[in-house]
């Protein structure tokens, strides 16, 4: 498997024919859609993405935005200040120790020990104060206005997708998954990997995480976002080369054997008053409830039975609607949560619009 370079310079790795008895992931990871892989050629294939859409409006997201650039513009002064000041006396420094006597140079002979000791205090202060400030400060403000070739930066997105009422957001994993797709490591064939994966997922597309925080606000110590990856998300719907809502919420792993893989955990795009948008709708209620009373793990394990029950040979005949269904009763009422009673209370009806 060797790896190939992109237009933007990222590894894209070929996938291996699987010698597994499978050709298809198991549920409910999927092989990406082919529409996608104009997006997935520009990502690390050593990262985990989720996709998922602000609906926020236009105004909102302009004020929150122009928070980070107030801060980023005030330190970026403040450096400016504080180069003006002091350049000149480093350019002495130097000028001095090539042997030009100017206002810095030291003589040992002209002060007390205790007068040499307070100047070279005085020098090493400044000097870490400076180090401290391109070091740990400088990259706030060069990441936030010019970023880098391959994840791209805040004001680079900004100018080249605005502000929208809908937008792409692309969240990237960091360190942490070195734990699960590190060398040698099979995210699908090992369960404790897959429990380290769905603990992440679940917890960045926490229903309650991305109702009550625009796109923006969304890294944190385990996420950050792509903002090359997202310009180039949108472009791709700009061009109308794919449909917005294929990034509802979607997860992008790679795997050696089967490439790229996604995981839908969005809506399904169901046009408005029909039985399927009444059972997003209701599918959505139950989740927000389960995520209410600190259950949200429920949710995702209620999906993943259902998908992985569906996909199977046979198919979903009556016989095993009643198996998974006592199989899911069961598992919620593991948690305490009577299944039956709480989607009544939390949806309000005794099954899913138009089904049995």
């Amino acid at each position: 498997m060797a790896p190939t370079k992109t237009s933007k310079g990222k590894a894209r790795l070929t996938p291996k024919s699987t010698s597994s008895s499978s050709d298809t992931p198991p549920k409910p990871f999927q092989v990406a859609p082919p529409s996608l892989n104009p997006l997935t050629e520009t990502l690390d294939p050593s990262h985990i993405y989720i996709s998922h859409l602000d609906p926020r409006p236009s105004p909102f997201k302009r004020k929150i935005f122009l928070v980070p650039v107030a801060m980023n513009l005030l330190v970026l002064a403040l450096f400016i200040l504080r180069l003006r000041h002091i350049f000149p006396w480093y350019l002495q420094l130097l000028l001095s120790l090539s042997g030009q006597e100017n206002p810095t140079t030291l003589r040992f002979t002209d002060l007390t020990t205790s007068q040499y000791l307070w100047v070279l205090l005085r020098r090493a202060s400044t000097f870490l104060l400076d180090f401290t400030l391109a070091i740990f400060v400088w990259p706030w403000p060069y990441e936030f206005l010019i970023g880098s070739p391959l994840t791209g930066s805040p004001c680079h997105w900004r100018y080249k997708v605005g502000f929208r009422p809908s937008e792409i957001y692309l969240r990237r994993s960091r360190k942490w998954d070195v734990e699960i797709l590190g060398k040698g490591k099979d995210l699908l064939a090992n369960d404790d990997l897959r429990k380290v994966f769905w603990n992440q997922i679940r917890s960045a597309t926490s229903p309650m995480l991305l109702q009550q925080k625009t796109g923006y606000l969304t890294m944190d110590a385990n996420w950050d976002l792509d903002w090359a990856g997202m310009v180039a998300a949108t472009e791709l719907v700009d061009k109308k080369v794919i449909d917005e809502r294929v990034f509802g919420t979607l997860v992008l792993v790679y795997h050696e054997n089967f490439g790229w893989l996604s995981i839908d955990l969005s809506d399904t795009g169901a046009k408005p008053g029909t039985k399927e948008d009444e059972r997003r709708k209701q599918v959505f209620k139950f989740r927000d409830a389960l995520a209410a009373i600190g259950q949200e793990d429920l949710f995702f394990r209620w999906i993943e039975v259902v998908q992985f029950e569906t996909g199977r040979p046979g198919g979903f005949t009556e016989e095993r609607q009643v198996e998974v269904a006592q199989k899911i009763r069961d598992m919620f009422k593991e948690k305490g949560v009577d299944f039956d009673e709480f989607w009544k209370e939390a949806v309000g009806t005794e099954g899913l619009a138009g089904m049995p």
